[in-house]
């Protein structure tokens, strides 16, 4: 198990760096550079002599691996760079963003749980009756309306029409509840129609027949041995879940004014503030690559056929 886990961990270190090459490479592609981005905000027009003089002094008429090297430095360092419209350490703007977007992604998640689970159990418990059809027509329906529309229809609804909850912001929870409803519809009927296709999967497989022979109840079957054992293949499905609300969900957060690293990705794509875009994509890939981790080991922890197949290698 610990060679393993040192083996996934010392599979990462390759990854990132191939990551961070790209994304420095893109950015240094890009038609704009800092001094003139940082002239033109200042409404200043600097001749020719003065742009290459200042360009000389930061070190961006070097070589590219030249420049990727000692970007690559700062990085491991843990600084990011300076945003270009803020005069600020990217770090600070990423840090700063953080906590509301943890804060949406667990609201989420939680609300998921609470909703996919039991109706995906009872999907699959009454397979073909009439509460299998509804909840399968809805997790259809839910999965193919686009997150800004059903935002939007939140909005009305509830912030314009009732006036129960505020339309945009993020100043306090009642903020919270139209962003994490408008993910969690989405995500629940994924999960759903996710959850009934494992389970039904899985009440076909021969060990259940002793546990029918030894006269248990179905519900007992149902959740602690159908239910378990059929998760095992959503974790995957989960995790890159959770990776992709931890890079900030893009399009809720916009629409509802969420401050968190999407909207942040989005000002800094709109403005050009590059520093900010590779500080963001950094951190998108820093989270799919833990979360990865994490779903591989959580496998090795849940399920023992992996554990001990991987031990007797």
């Amino acid at each position: 198990m610990k060679k393993y886990i040192i083996g996934r961990i010392l599979f990462v270190i390759p990854i990132m760096l191939i990551l961070s090459f790209f994304t420095f490479s893109l950015t240094y592609l890009s038609p704009s550079d800092p001094v003139t981005l940082k002239y033109e905000r200042m409404g200043a027009v600097p001749d020719r002599e003065q742009l290459e003089k200042v360009k000389e002094e930061m070190g961006l008429n070097d070589p590219f691996l030249v420049q990727y090297a000692r970007w690559l430095g700062r990085v491991l360092q843990g600084d990011l760079g300076e945003s270009y419209y803020y005069s600020t350490s990217v770090w600070y703007q990423i840090s700063r963003r953080i906590p509301n977007t943890l804060l949406l992604t667990a609201a989420t998640l939680v609300l998921t749980v609470l909703f996919a689970v039991p109706l995906g159990v009872l999907c699959a418990s009454r397979q073909n009756k009439w509460v299998d059809y509804l909840f399968r027509f809805i997790s259809f329906f839910g999965v193919s309306m686009p997150s800004f529309w059903v935002g939007m229809l939140l909005m009305i609804l509830f912030g314009v029409r009732l006036k129960w909850l505020p339309i945009m912001g993020s100043g306090d929870l009642k903020h919270l509840i139209l962003p994490a409803v408008t993910l969690a519809f989405w995500m629940t009927s994924i999960y759903i129609r996710r959850v009934r296709g494992s389970m039904l999967e899985e009440m076909n497989k021969d060990y259940l027949t002793g546990s029918r022979a030894l006269g248990y109840k179905r519900s007992r079957i149902i959740w602690t041995q159908i239910l378990p054992n059929s998760l095992l293949s959503v974790i995957t499905m989960f995790g890159m879940s959770i990776g992709a609300l931890l890079g900030g969900a893009t399009i809720v957060e916009t629409i509802f004014e969420w401050q968190g690293v999407g909207k942040m990705a989005v000002e800094a794509i709109s403005i050009k503030d590059y520093p900010v875009i590779q500080g963001y994509v950094l951190w998108m890939a820093f989270i799919y690559v833990i979360v990865n981790l994490l779903v591989d080991l959580s496998y090795q922890i849940l399920d023992p056929r992996i554990r001990l197949g991987g031990d007797g290698k």
